[in-house]
This record gives structure tokens, sequence and C-alpha cells, in this order.
């Protein structure tokens, strides 16, 4: 088959990208032909088919900085992405199209090219985040709150929220956006949506496309197997009595909706640590407190990094020596960082669709303590790859930390072994691909057989 993949960024920018690239990967490897659309970048990987991205656009600044008012259009529709998707289809004729993150700088105008009226080719889309149901993405409102209000298809809940970045201006835009393509019926144009979790598939159907939705937990490369493999340290307790400190690791992006500033507050006070406010004031505080050995890493970057310090410093010269920032890592480095740590965390207070984070600590052989909230609880089997908490609520954080301290070496081992029959039986790349394939090969099927009855 000729498959084309669509996604706004050719780079490796987080995890759309990373299901992008392994998913041309994985068709590739069964034999089919993928050609890709996206937007010009200067990190963008080669590719022949980048003489029709799209020039680049940037909506993250400030909306002051938009040159035009007609340049913020351009996030609805785009005239320029129509043109050069048509351009595309004529040369690569494909058998299915399937996008990914498109909103915003490709926009769903390339479903109105006029060779999709013609040949009816079937459109696949991955839905990465909430989109489809809320401007904002995240299902999360501007007051910091998991929110469903706009699962009505009323998308003005938005502004009134200010949920998109605390600009009411940009709610506005995110609100535009939505309403347009409600009543334009770009969705219509949609024929299979891949929720890369159960949870996300019951918001979608919530939202209105019921019957259009399949779950499929997203997966890992055979190189990333491979990796978490070789990284897999199951002599942790041996190192520990070696002298090696055991730690717990959170890596991600360094935001608010990951709920860093609560892990981080929960370690403190689990240690004994903390500096009593309100909220980490309890009648067994005392009681029970991490054994001195143990450590917080944390792996990555963002915008709550200079909050987080701020909490460490005002700890005191302990806490600095057990709470480690450690900054961006990746490949084999980060790897190795989740390999050696005794268990990663699933801080997230947003409805985290299915994180790639999870997917590595198992592959790694690294349990996961991980919040109940979106997918997480798909992949955090209660005593058997993790333990799992409350979003959000730092006591529960804080006596999950204590809770897989307390896991003695026996019981371990029998987890990592949990961890590593999870990937094996949900997240292999090419059992993904086959089952796409055959969602392809269904959706083509059913097209010909409705253009042959309305002949």
């Amino acid at each position: 088959m000729r498959i084309l993949l669509v996604n706004k960024y050719f780079y490796r920018k987080g995890g759309a990208e990373t299901y992008f690239f392994a998913l041309s990967e994985g068709l590739r490897a069964l034999g089919h032909d993928v050609a890709f659309f996206s937007m010009q970048h200067p990190n963008n990987e080669s590719s022949y088919w980048s003489k029709y991205f799209v020039s680049e656009k940037d909506y993250v600044g400030d909306i002051s900085a938009f040159k035009k008012v007609q340049e913020a259009s351009t996030l609805i529709y785009s005239f320029e992405a129509r043109r050069k998707f048509e351009a595309l289809l004529e040369e690569f004729k494909p058998d299915v199209i399937h996008m990914n993150n498109v909103h915003r700088q490709l926009t769903l105008s390339i479903l109105d090219a006029p060779y999709l009226k013609k040949h009816h080719v079937p459109v696949v889309y991955t839905a990465h985040d909430y989109i489809l149901v809320c401007p904002a993405y995240t299902m999360v409102n501007g007051h910091g709150e998991v929110c469903d209000a706009c699962l009505d298809k009323h998308f003005m809940h938005a502004v009134k929220n200010v949920c998109v970045k605390g600009s009411r201006t940009k709610s506005a835009l995110a609100t535009m956006e939505a309403e347009f393509l409600k009543f334009h019926h770009a969705y219509d144009k949609i024929d299979l949506i891949v929720a890369p979790s159960k949870f996300m598939k019951s918001k979608l159907d919530e939202g209105g496309f019921a019957g259009k939705t399949v779950a499929m937990q997203n997966f890992l490369t055979d190189s990333q197997m491979a990796m978490g493999a070789r990284v897999a340290n199951t002599h942790k307790f041996e190192d520990a009595q070696s002298g090696a400190r055991p730690y717990f690791l959170f890596f991600g992006r360094l935001s608010k909706e990951k709920g860093i500033l609560t892990l981080v507050k929960a370690f403190l006070w689990a240690t004994g640590l903390a500096n009593g406010s309100a909220d980490m004031r309890s009648s067994d505080q005392d009681v029970q407190v991490l054994p001195d050995a143990w450590d917080l890493h944390i792996v990555g970057d963002g915008p709550e990094r200079e909050a987080i310090e701020q909490l460490i410093a005002s700890a005191g010269p302990q806490a600095e020596s057990r709470i480690h920032l450690l900054g961006y890592k990746s490949g084999e480095d980060l790897q190795r960082e989740v390999g050696n740590a005794r268990f990663s965390v699933l801080s997230s207070e947003w409805r985290e669709n299915m994180p790639y984070s999870g997917l590595e600590s198992l592959a790694a052989q690294t349990p996961i303590i991980g919040a109940s909230i979106g997918g997480i609880p798909e992949l955090v089997e209660e005593d058997k790859t993790g333990f799992t908490f409350e979003s959000g609520n730092i006591t529960d954080v804080r006596d999950g930390l204590l809770k897989a301290a307390a896991v003695g070496q026996s019981a371990y081992g029998v987890m990592q072994h949990q961890c590593a029959e999870y990937v094996a039986a949900h997240c292999r790349q090419q059992a993904y691909a086959k089952q796409l394939e055959r969602k392809y090969f269904g959706l083509t099927k059913l097209r010909s057989k409705n253009q042959g009855e309305e002949r």
C-alpha cells in the first residue's frame, strides 16, 4: 500500500513525533511505501517529500507578535497547506492517509484537497491529545482543574475559563478554531480515530465520536525494546549494598500539569525534610520516613525548573544532596538512568494519554509509581508493574513513595519480571503495525464497496 503520514513536526520533538517516525519504520518493514507531509523547520529530518512541506509557523509566542491578523487566521484554515497537500497527493497517489498532530500549523484544510473528493482516499487520525473535544488540548481548564465542560460541544467554555495558557485572546482563537471545525464538518472527513488509551477512547466517544474510534496502545520500536533490555538492571539491591543510592526517577517536561512540584513536595515530606507548610502537616508525619539512602532524580527541563530549585533550597542542604536536577538527557544516557532507577514516577495532574516515559520505564524493567489519571492506570497494574496514587494528592504521593521503598528484593524481582511480560505482550512494533495494516485494508475495501454502490 501507499501510505501518506501527516504530522506538523518532522523532527523528534515529543511523543507524537516518536510515534510518527516509529510508525513509518514499522509500516516500511511490512513492505509499504510511505510518504510524508509536514512543516518546514531547521531541525527537520531529510525527506524527498519536503518539497511539499508548508512554510514554518510558530503560534507558541504572544499573539501580539503576529505580523498580521491574517496570519492568525491561518491557524484555522491554511490555503497554502491545502494547495501543497493537493500537489503531493497528485504525485504520490496514496491508498490511505494517516494524520497525527495537524491542528494550527497544518490545519484540517488539507482534507478539502480536490484529489480526496475525487478519489475517496480513507483518512485515519491518531489522537495524541484531546484537541477533538477540548480547545486547550489537555482537558484542564484555566483554573488548573481537570474539566469535561467542552464534551457538550459548546466550546465557549474555553473562553469563559481562560483555558489556553492563561490568555483570553488565545482561548478565543482556540475556540474559534474548534467552532469552525464543528460547523465545517471537518471531522466527518476522518474515517477512523486511533486512541492510544482506552481512557482517551472513552472521552472521545463521550464527545461525539463513538463508532469512529478504536483503542490501540502506543508501542515501542524494536530498537527501543532492545535498548530497554540492555540497560535493565536486575542487580539494583546488590548495587545498593555496594554503596549505590536507590532513587526514584521523574523524567519528562518540568511543567505544572506533569505534577512535578507535587512530587518534589511529597518527597521532601517523605524524607522528613519538608519546611512545615500546611499541606505537609500530619499527625503521622514523623512515624514513617524514607531511609536516608533514597534520592530523587529529575531528568528534563521546563518552566517549573526555577520553582523546583526554590523548593529544594528552602528545605536546606540535606534536600539539595538528595534531590538531583540532572537536566535534559536522551538516548542511551536517559535509558541508563531509567534502568538504574528503583522506580520511575508518573505524577501527572492532567489526563495523560499513553506516556512513552511509562513504556520506556517498563521496557527497562523499572516499575512505575503512577497517578490514577488518564491512560496511566492502563500501564500500572497494581502490585505488579507498580503502584498507583490519587493524582495531585500530596499525601497519596508520599504514601506511594514509602510503599515502593519498602518493597523487598524478592518481590521487586517479581515486579521486574511483570514489567518485561507487559512490554512483550502490549508494546511490540510489528504487532501494532500489523493491526493497523488490517484497519487500513478494511477501510480501503469499505471505500471501494461504497464507490461501487454510488456508481
